[in-house]
């Protein structure tokens, strides 16, 4: 299946990607590693995304379309694939039509991950990652570390990161609700879509986006 993976910050996209495409059989495509494997490997696309970025600017659409391309052409790739973290726009979604249109191929869908405003605000706010090692994570009110403020793992002390506080949340929603959101509306047009609530834990949500995915696939 060629599927496109949708939701806002916080939903859990990453978590039930690595979790689908293991299950489906198909690689994990992540727009975050992928451009840290051309930066990494200092190919032409990683140190043109690399200016953008040390410039302190957004990586332009057709950076990010032709390492998606890339990605999407390897051997890997050629029986599905899970995109996640691309498209991240309209037009975005319109070259990916393109690119498949061109190879003889589409998409089979779309997984939105619903999430109420609020959970998601909850979810990211109330993180806290251990300073000695940002894999040590904690939370608030869903993963408590056993002493206040101190890392279960090694003792290190546990904080909040910038970005994860509930003001930089909540400008990252209205992002998304800008610039990602309409793509939800592009793919509907095409009966692409479907939708699952991403409350609950994580097996469960994995659980009820295979039955979604399947059933797709099933009334195609």
């Amino acid at each position: 299946m060629r599927i496109v993976l949708v939701g806002p910050p916080g939903a859990g996209k990453g978590t039930q990607a690595a979790f689908l495409a293991k299950n489906l059989s198909i690689p994990h495509i992540s727009t975050g590693d992928l451009f840290r494997a051309n930066i990494s490997r200092q190919t032409e696309l990683g140190k043109l995304a690399k200016s953008y970025m040390d410039a302190g600017n957004l990586v332009p659409d057709e950076v990010t379309i032709a390492m998606a391309k890339d990605r999407m052409e390897q051997q890997d790739a050629q029986n599905g694939f899970l995109l996640d973290g691309f498209p991240r726009n309209v037009s975005q979604a319109e070259a990916l039509d393109d690119m498949l249109e061109a190879e003889g191929m589409k998409l089979d869908a779309v997984l939105d991950l619903e999430v109420p405003e609020d959970e998601v605000v909850k979810r990211i706010a109330g993180r806290r990652v251990c300073r000695n090692d940002s894999s040590h994570v904690f939370h608030v009110s869903y993963k408590t570390p056993r002493q206040e403020g101190v890392c279960d793992v090694c003792g290190g002390e546990l904080y909040q990161r910038d970005d994860d506080s509930e003001e930089t949340v909540r400008k990252r929603l209205e992002v998304y609700h800008t610039q990602t959101e309409p793509i939800i509306d592009y793919y509907k047009a095409q009966g692409l879509v479907v939708t699952i609530s991403a409350l609950g834990k994580v097996e469960e949500v994995t659980a009820r986006a295979m039955e979604a995915l399947q059933q797709k696939a099933g009334g195609r």
